[in-house]
């Protein structure tokens, strides 16, 4: 826990999802909200087919999901969304001509049911 998931389209050349997959968990790890480094699990997905609106003008997003362990404060999922969507803007010089939406949202997974294990070789 926490589980990151990042889409971005394909109209985005410069954003290079492993960069921006470390440079993500290195900003969760500096929030002092989660137990160990290693419990973080991030993933990105490049989005061939999309649209953003109905306009003919090209636009593109970078859409973050964090889902944590239900319990946590509005005020600590704010500064948890606030310093993703820095990072975000920071990844890399976005394309001048497509107007780019980068946002991060907040999921709660219900503790009760979560489960986990690890397996070690």
């Amino acid at each position: 826990m926490p589980h990151l998931h990042m889409e971005y389209t394909a109209n985005l050349p410069e954003l290079n999802a492993d960069v921006a997959l470390i440079r993500l968990n290195n900003a969760l790890v500096a929030s002092g909200q989660f137990a160990a480094e290693s419990d973080i699990k991030s993933r990105a997905l490049k989005v061939e087919t999309f649209k953003v609106g109905t306009a003919l003008s090209e636009r593109a997003f970078v859409h973050v999901k964090l889902a944590l362990l239900s319990g946590r404060s509005p005020q600590i999922k704010q500064q948890l969304s606030e310093s993703l969507l820095t990072v975000v803007q920071d990844l890399c010089e976005w394309p001048a001509e497509v107007e780019v939406q980068l946002c991060v949202e907040i999921l709660d997974i219900d503790r009760e049911s979560y489960t986990k294990t690890a397996i070690s070789g």
